[in-house]
C-alpha cells in the first residue's frame, strides 16, 4: 500500500463532518488510472442518511469518470482497525477487483490488510441479474 494513499486518507479524515458522534473515518481509492480518490463520513441529524467515507471516494472517483479502483486505504480513530460496514463492503465489490488490497487502519498506526473479495464473501453481483 502506497505511503501516498494512506497520507490521503489521513488528511481527508479531518475533513469529516461528525458532530453527532465524533468517530471521523477518511477513505481514500487508487482508481485504475493512477488517480487518488478521497471520501470522509459525513452525518445529518436524521441518523440513516449520513455517507460512509468509502462511498465518498466511489462517488468522488465516479464524478471524474473512472469506475474501477485497484487499492483502497480506510482510516479512523479507533483502538483497533474497523472494517466497512456492509452497504460500503458491496460499493467496494462493485467497484473493485475481488483480489484488490483494502487496507483498514487507526490513527494510532495500527494496519490490517485484506482484499475486497474477503470482506464480502458471496457476493451479490451482476452475474445473479442474468436470466
Amino acid at each position: 500500500m502506497s505511503k501516498e494513499l494512506k497520507e490521503a486518507a489521513t488528511n481527508v479524515r479531518e475533513n469529516a463532518y461528525a458532530p453527532y458522534s465524533e468517530f471521523k473515518v477518511g477513505a481514500a481509492l487508487r482508481g485504475a488510472s493512477g488517480a487518488i480518490y478521497v471520501g470522509c463520513n459525513v452525518e445529518n441529524v436524521a441518523y440513516p442518511e449520513g455517507t460512509c467515507a468509502e462511498a465518498g471516494a466511489i462517488a468522488a472517483m465516479v464524478a471524474a469518470g473512472e469506475t474501477e479502483f485497484t487499492e483502497a486505504y480506510v482510516v479512523a480513530g479507533s483502538p483497533t482497525p474497523v472494517t466497512p460496514c456492509g452497504g460500503c463492503r458491496q460499493k467496494l465489490a462493485e467497484f473493485g477487483r475481488p483480489e484488490s488490497p483494502v487496507v483498514m487502519a487507526t490513527t494510532g498506526g495500527v494496519e490490517q490488510s485484506t482484499t475486497v473479495g474477503d470482506l464480502l464473501p458471496g457476493v451479490f453481483n451482476q452475474s445473479h441479474m442474468s436470466t
